[in-house]
């Protein structure tokens, strides 16, 4: 049966031509980069410029005559104060005036119907699409946004889209790769600075599909979608939470941030998630990354119960979830994401691994 349900999702070469175009950008780039800035008063009288007139103008008896010209005002050198590094305010970044009203926005966004997928939809909609071949088609994704080279983000959004497109339409089997790269191809406008074209994603499927098909998906997928791209993802609220949990310093942040990371994009691949809201998701993931990399102390801290809104008790169904992904209990079968992170770039973070039980003193609630 698996043998049936991988046929669909045919193995894609590799982007050669997506790699000549990147290098000759990076060219392009570093040519620029090397032409010297000419200043505004050095540059060269335009054809088109207004020539003033060498004609002395008529005095005018109430304006003062001045032999020399006004002194010219040195910009003022004061000191710029330099922010703290553990100081939030000092990061601009971080909007701390603003972080509450900003976390209570996206946490209402995040339960709005319009923005989230039926958590059975593959029961209740679809009649040839399984959550196997779900697995498959982000696995894949994964692979295909590493090749493009595409932010998290992206594939973040994607996923929501493909989620939420199956939640609401029957979708035969042989356009559920179709209706990934449409979806992908989508969420690159949206994030990405230099987004893929179509004729890219049309080139990643062996050009299974043509470009008018993958217009028209994305055509559909929009009008289904009703134009409502921007939704919170886990990787939302992991960037806020990860940095609250920076509080005792015991490990390096990089570590901690792409163990977090790792964990968020795991649960991707398992549509049992779904029935998760991507704040929780963000929550467990920084659970079990911390508990990873200090198996011995309590993941969960009063700052970050204050921070998430959620006590470890109420994530507890969640947390097992993304620990089972991680000791592959689920998802075993797909590899695009761990060996992603098995990378030197990502500090090996796949290789880790937790304590095979998570003690339940650490899902006790903590004491004001």
């Amino acid at each position: 049966m698996a043998d049936k349900e991988n046929s669909a999702f045919a193995s894609a070469p590799r982007l050669t031509r997506a790699s000549a175009k990147r290098a000759a950008a990076v060219t392009a780039v570093a040519v620029a980069a090397k032409r010297k800035r000419v200043a505004l008063s050095e540059l060269p009288t335009l054809p088109n410029a207004v020539v003033q007139s060498h004609t002395k103008p008529k005095k005018s008896s109430h304006v003062s005559k001045r032999k020399k010209p006004l002194p010219v005002r040195e910009p003022t050198t004061a000191p710029v104060p330099v922010p703290d590094a553990a100081d939030e305010i000092g990061d601009p970044q971080l909007c701390a005036p603003y972080a509450s009203d900003i976390y209570s926005y996206l946490r209402s966004m995040e339960v709005e119907a319009k923005r989230r997928p039926a958590a059975d939809y593959i029961e209740t909609v679809q009649k040839d699409v399984t959550s196997l071949m779900r697995g498959i088609l982000v696995d894949w994704l994964v692979e295909v946004a590493e090749e493009y080279k595409l932010v998290s983000d992206t594939l973040y959004l994607t996923i929501s889209y493909i989620d939420r497109f199956l939640s609401a339409n029957s979708l035969n089997r042989q356009k559920l790769q179709l209706l990934g790269v449409s979806a992908m191809l989508i969420a690159s406008k949206y994030e990405e600075i230099s987004p893929p074209n179509v004729e890219d994603f049309c080139y990643i499927t062996d050009n299974t599909y043509m470009k008018q098909e993958l217009i028209k998906m994305e055509s559909d997928i929009l009008n289904l979608l009703k134009f409502e791209m921007g939704n919170p993802t886990a990787k939302t609220f992991l960037r806020m939470f990860i940095r609250s949990s920076q509080e005792d310093k015991k490990y390096p942040s990089l570590s901690l941030e792409f163990m977090g990371s790792y964990l968020s994009e795991l649960s991707l691949l398992e549509y049992s998630c779904l029935r998760f809201l991507p704040s929780a998701i963000a929550a467990s993931a920084v659970f079990v990354a911390k508990l990873t990399l200090d198996p011995d102390t309590n993941p969960w801290s009063k700052k970050l119960q204050s921070v998430t809104g959620y006590k470890a008790s109420e994530l507890k169904d969640c947390i097992t979830t993304i620990h089972d992904l991680q000791l592959r209990r689920k998802g075993s079968s797909w590899n695009a994401i761990r060996d992603k992170y098995k990378q030197p770039r990502f500090k090996g973070v796949s290789a880790l691994l937790p304590p095979v039980h998570i003690p339940a003193s650490y899902f006790e609630d903590l004491k004001e």
